[in-house]
């Protein structure tokens, strides 16, 4: 059974599938990003889960909100699971979406049961040279000039940027994108990066009592694929190399990555508390 619902909270947009008494699990988006950019491994999730996806402020269908800090981000998402009702969750986050997840972690640990992090750089250290289109459009003089006038050609060119493999974005994604501020965006990045710099991710996971995921794509452009071998600091954490996949797992590895995660998920159930059984 699959169940599907559109709603705001705390002035979140919130997507939800999957069957509510399903365990329920947590999909955060990267910088700039929204819910959309986890639309392929949705449906093999909700068969499983009660799958909840949150654009952040100022994100995808969200309106703007400052502070973007990431732990002011975190405590709003954890006001979102609130709201829900919702006990613990598995969360899931990808690439800075990351940073968020760990955040709501080190803030309510009650309500994470457990972390998977993709394609989540650990440290600014790790952060390769960025294609030039993504330079172009981030960074002055260009960037404040093109973004505005950005067309879906060329938000799909920048997103493929990202890839190793050939990518089917989704008109939503691309819809999404349009929405976030030049300004907005530059403030989401900055933030993140003052997270990570202040201290790495590997190292805020090892000193929390939660069991961590880490997947990287071995072809990704953007943070270098070995630096996932930092998170081997976290106690017990498991760590997967998709081969030939860039950063967007999800697009360019859907079935790979869906299933990851229902193995972490599964596995992780079976060892804290037996899982709840959707109804027929």
């Amino acid at each position: 059974m699959s169940e599907n619902d559109v709603e705001r909270s705390q002035g979140i947009h919130v997507v939800r599938d999957g069957p509510r008494q399903a365990p329920p699990l947590l999909l955060i988006h990267g910088s700039g990003a929204s819910g959309t950019s986890w639309s392929p491994v949705v449906p093999a999730l909700a068969d499983h889960h009660h799958v909840i996806r949150v654009d952040l402020p100022g994100c995808g269908q969200s309106p703007p909100s400052p502070p973007y800090d990431v732990p002011a981000q975190a405590s709003r998402v954890a006001a979102v699971l609130d709201d829900l009702g919702l006990g613990e969750v598995a969360v899931a986050g990808h690439s800075s979406g990351g940073y968020v997840a760990t955040a709501l972690a080190e803030q309510r640990p009650d309500l994470v049961r457990s972390v998977a992090l993709i394609s989540c750089g650990p440290h600014p250290g790790a952060l390769l040279a960025q294609p030039l289109i993504l330079r172009l459009l981030l960074g002055p003089p260009f960037g404040p000039l093109i973004w505005p006038r950005r067309s879906d050609a060329v938000i799909r060119k920048g997103i493929g940027a990202t890839a190793a493999l050939p990518v089917d974005v989704p008109d939503e994604a691309v819809a999404d994108l349009k929405h976030i501020s030049y300004d907005t965006f530059r403030a989401i990045l900055r933030h993140n990066t003052e997270y990570i710099a202040e201290r790495g991710v590997p190292d805020r996971l090892a000193a929390l009592d939660v069991p961590v995921l880490a997947v990287f794509g071995t072809a990704d452009p953007r943070w270098d694929p070995s630096s996932v071998r930092q998170y081997e600091v976290v106690p017990g954490a498991r760590i997967e190399l998709l081969s030939g996949v860039g950063h967007l797992p999800a697009f360019e590895a859907p079935a790979a990555t869906a299933e990851l995660l229902l193995d972490w998920t599964s596995r992780r159930r079976t060892a804290s508390t037996p899982p709840v059984v959707p109804d027929p």
